[in-house]
């Protein structure tokens, strides 16, 4: 993963837990075939597609409540 693209989607969300999840899980779609987000020149791996995604604002999340 491009440490540029880290420190920005880590403006975005700070929690480094919660960015790891975000990640993870975004990956995981890129992989079974979902399309990325955001556009490329350059060919990108599916963490660094998942971070620009985040970055761009492309994709959200929500902190789960407790029962």
């Amino acid at each position: 993963m491009r440490d540029d693209y880290i420190k920005e989607a880590r403006k975005v969300i700070t929690d480094p837990n919660i960015l790891i999840n975000v990640v993870s899980r975004r990956v995981k779609q890129l992989r079974h075939g979902n399309r990325p987000l955001v556009e490329s020149l350059e060919k990108l791996n599916p963490e660094d597609i998942a971070l620009r995604e985040i970055i761009e604002g492309k994709i959200s999340f929500e902190l789960g409540g407790e029962t």
